[in-house]
């Protein structure tokens, strides 16, 4: 059945025209309709992390020790980093979508490239900390095998392992989204260097920006539960 005749987007001079799916009315249904989709994708992220922090919860509640001297082999500096490096990534992010609203070409690329640095700098960081723990045997389940005075630490404490199996399960799931960002700001690198993004066709720019936001929001939340909270 057919919808009518295909509805171009504006398209400022230089950058290369958005042609509508067939199957949407006009550029301003397929936006919303695409925006809706994202949005249920995003609820489920929600529902993950959301399980992931109920429970959480439960078990601090029941072995409060466990995660008070779990807390303390942190390093607050190194995790305090890794969220000034996120909240400037957020920036950038958001002043990426607004040049590409505004068919600023090159000013749009300079900020996903430091975006792109950013979420890099934010693995770099949490390599140095994996690398650590990994070195101490702080590591989940059955994995845990903690040297020197780590053992000492956690000789008199129950369940020694738990706070260390959320610590990998949190971080290690946001590490994977943080990854999959990177590669769809990559993609708009690629994508927008070839003009496809510009102010009648910004919907890609708008929800990866929308997805890297929602990650950034996360580690908001686990950096105070694992490094300040215990």
């Amino acid at each position: 059945m057919s919808h009518g005749p295909i509805v171009q987007t504006p398209t400022p001079e230089g950058f290369r025209p958005h042609v509508v799916a067939h199957h949407f009315h006009d550029a301003n249904q397929e936006f919303h309709s695409v925006k809706l989709g994202f949005w249920l994708f995003l609820a489920t992220e929600v529902m993950l992390f959301g399980g992931v922090f109920a429970a959480y919860f439960i078990f601090h509640g029941q072995y409060p020790e466990t995660f008070v001297k779990g807390g303390e082999q942190l390093s607050v500096p190194m995790g305090s980093l890794n969220t000034v490096i996120l909240l400037t990534s957020s920036w950038t992010m958001a002043m990426g979508v607004r040049a590409c609203q505004l068919s600023q070409k090159k000013q749009m690329l300079g900020f996903l490239w430091v975006t792109l640095l950013c979420a890099g700098g934010f693995l770099v960081v949490k390599y140095f900390e994996y690398t650590a723990k990994i070195e101490h045997g702080l590591l989940p389940g059955s994995f845990w095998h903690p040297h020197g005075h780590y053992a000492e630490e956690f000789a008199n404490v129950e369940w020694p392992n738990l706070f260390f199996s959320f610590y990998w399960t949190m971080t290690g799931i946001h590490g994977v989204h943080v990854i999959l960002g990177m590669l769809a700001i990559s993609w708009l690198i690629w994508q927008g260097g070839k003009g496809r993004f510009h102010s009648g066709f910004s919907a890609p720019v708008d929800l990866i920006g929308l997805y890297w936001h929602i990650v950034d929001l996360i580690w908001i939340f686990l950096f105070p539960l694992l490094y300040l909270v215990p």
